[in-house]
């Protein structure tokens, strides 16, 4: 899995509202005060026990600042909130042509089931937590805070 983990003072994402692809109005699907906004890619590999590792990662990252302003405080000493939307170009591979090659993310399936495990990971954890909706085209509003930004991935566990 890849997570690039933005520390924000809030965020949102809209998607698409039905009936048609076509319609150009979105409507709000979830929203975070201040915490973290997490874009996650799930890859072809990927097993419950990554989704279980990143998510352990992401909340216990120590990424705010305590009262020396040093980053030193989790998500979970912070109280914050958790916006996680699902990203599968984090996959893209642009090393030839230029087009990205995606075959290296999860088949839509799995990758939805992971993602779903994932955020109830973060959940059970205690984190307020809001979502996009899987394969779908979604607008993200980010107020990166910092400006703090990071990229993890389970395979350099």
């Amino acid at each position: 899995m890849r997570a690039v983990v933005q520390r924000v003072s809030r965020a949102r994402v809209s998607v698409r509202q039905e009936p048609t692809p076509k319609t150009r109005d979105f409507v709000e699907a979830g929203r975070i005060d201040a915490g973290l906004c997490v874009l996650l890619g799930v890859g072809a590999t990927d097993t419950e026990r990554d989704a279980e590792w990143l998510a352990d990662k992401i909340v216990n990252l120590r990424v705010f600042e305590d009262e020396m302003s040093k980053m030193n405080l989790s998500l979970l000493d912070k109280g914050g909130g958790a916006l996680v939307v699902s990203q599968f170009t984090l996959y893209g591979d642009c090393r030839k042509g230029r087009r990205p090659s995606f075959v290296g993310a999860a088949a839509a399936d799995e990758g939805k089931r992971l993602y779903e495990y994932f955020v109830g990971r973060v959940m059970s954890a205690g984190v307020k937590t809001a979502c996009g909706c899987f394969q779908t085209h979604m607008l993200v509003e980010i107020d990166n805070d910092g400006p703090v930004t990071l990229i993890l991935d389970t395979s350099d566990k």
